[in-house]
């Protein structure tokens, strides 16, 4: 089970990035353009929203049944001066979750915004600041210290 989540999580990212890039795309284009918020942009940014939070329940379930995170939470002393253990028991949750966090808060927001343009606006600046958090907590394959591969096999 532990390989099959691992291998959800691992696809699932794709479409947290790929939505978010969209979104952000319609954001600032019909920012800068004074364009109408649209039913597709709500619905844009309410399933990145959605496919965010996905992501976020697959990678809880893999926090409690990982055995990274058993090995860093049963050897903290240890496993905190190491930067792969480190990383995953502490680092990369600590800081997806704070970037669901934001993604949610900005997609709130934006759907209670009155204008188009301060809708429009107030979804590419939080969408923005979450994706940029996301990027930099990904462990990316171009890592030296901690890396994963782009694609995992179920």
């Amino acid at each position: 089970m532990y390989s099959t989540i691992l291998a959800l999580h691992s696809l699932v990212r794709w479409f947290v990035l790929i939505s978010l890039l969209f979104a952000l795309f319609r954001a600032y284009n019909g920012w800068f353009s004074k364009k109408s918020f649209s039913s597709f942009d709500n619905s844009v940014r309410h399933w990145t929203a959605t496919i965010a939070h996905i992501q976020l329940v697959f990678g809880l379930f893999l926090y409690f049944i990982s055995p990274v995170i058993d090995y860093f939470l049963h050897n903290y002393k240890e496993a905190v001066h190491q930067r792969e253990i480190r990383f995953f028991g502490m680092e990369h949750s600590l800081m997806m979750i704070t970037a669901i966090i934001i993604i949610t808060i900005g997609s709130a927001k934006t759907k209670r915004r009155q204008t188009d343009n301060e809708k429009f606006k107030t979804m590419a600046i939080w969408f923005t600041i979450g994706l940029l958090i996301i990027l930099t907590s990904v462990p990316w394959a171009f890592w030296s210290l901690v890396s994963r591969p782009y694609f995992r096999p179920f």
